[in-house]
C-alpha cells in the first residue's frame, strides 16, 4: 500500500508541476500590502496530499505568499500542528490573530474559501 501511495504521490506532484496554475499579477504595492495581511498565517501540510496540492495551487492562483510548513518531514512542525491544532491531519491553516489568539483551520474547501473571501476578494 505504501508504494502505491509513494507512486501516485509522485504522479499528483507532476500533474501538478505541469498544469501549475498561472500566478494573479499585482501591482507591486498591492502585493507587498496583501504580503503583509497574510504574514500571520501558515500552511501545514504534506508535499503530496491532493488536498494540500489543492489548496497551494488556490494559493498560486490568487498569488497569496504564505509561509509553508512540511508537517510529514520537519518534526517542530508536526508537533506544532499536533499541539496546537489537536490532530495531525492536513492541509491546516494557522492563523495568528491580532490580539493573540491562534485559530487551526481544517478541511481544503475551507481554507482557500476563508482567503479568497478574507484577502482576495477586497
Amino acid at each position: 500500500m505504501a508504494v502505491i501511495r509513494w507512486i501516485l504521490g509522485r504522479i499528483i506532484l507532476l500533474l501538478n508541476f505541469v498544469f501549475s496554475p498561472r500566478r494573479m499579477k499585482r501591482d507591486p504595492q498591492v502585493q507587498q500590502e496583501l504580503d503583509r495581511k497574510t504574514a500571520h498565517l501558515s500552511l501545514y501540510q504534506y508535499e503530496a496530499c491532493p488536498f494540500c496540492v489543492k489548496v497551494r495551487r488556490a494559493l498560486r492562483r490568487n498569488g497569496l505568499n504564505i509561509d509553508i510548513r512540511d508537517a510529514k518531514r520537519v518534526d517542530e512542525h508536526r508537533n506544532a500542528l499536533l499541539n496546537g491544532g489537536g490532530k495531525l491531519k492536513v492541509p491546516c491553516l494557522r492563523i495568528d490573530e491580532a490580539d493573540g489568539e491562534v485559530r487551526w483551520m481544517y478541511e481544503s474547501s475551507d481554507i482557500i474559501h476563508y482567503l479568497e473571501q478574507t484577502y482576495v476578494s477586497q
